[in-house]
């Protein structure tokens, strides 16, 4: 099969993880290249892929570690005064959406992840769990954690555009 299960899950998957990891990344051009670095992967190792049991699952996970590590750098990058990178670039979506996706980028990492991948991608928590790498437990308190915080920070939100 090789390549063409790659373009297969390309014509099936990439708008979806795309929808999905602009959740976990708060920014579309972000979400779009680490969704691209995953595919680039798979290509790379067409035989591997064809082995994997769920492929989008597996793009997925690749592409959350792609955007942590992409993270880590600016973080990295920041302090040490590189420059930031443009402007976040956002999908048309509705205020209220554009609202949930800045409180989201204003959580630490393990949370906006778990949350995002919960809630905005209708994920399991076995299955984010298992996408990010921690054990179930974990899941469910940073999903407990990060709404309580998500829920401050709309409150706050709102309180200051009311």
């Amino acid at each position: 099969m090789g390549m063409e299960r790659v373009q297969e899950c390309f014509e099936a998957s990439y708008r979806r993880l795309v929808g999905q990891l602009y959740a976990v990344c708060g920014d579309l051009a972000e979400a779009e290249e680490v969704v691209a670095e995953a595919f680039v992967r798979a290509a790379a190792r067409p035989a591997v892929f064809d082995r994997v049991d769920n492929p989008e699952a597996w793009l997925r996970t690749v592409a959350v570690n792609v955007a942590r590590t992409r993270h880590r750098r600016r973080t990295v990058g920041a302090r040490l005064g590189v420059t930031e990178a443009p402007p976040a670039r956002h999908p048309d979506l509705s205020t209220e959406r554009l609202a949930l996706v800045a409180a989201l980028r204003e959580l630490p990492t393990a949370q906006r992840e778990a949350l995002a991948l919960h809630y905005l991608a209708d994920l399991p928590v076995q299955e984010v769990a298992r996408t990010v790498g921690v054990p179930i437990g974990t899941v469910k308190a940073r999903l407990s954690r990060g709404r309580t915080a998500l829920a401050a920070l709309l409150a706050r939100e709102e309180e200051t555009h009311a």
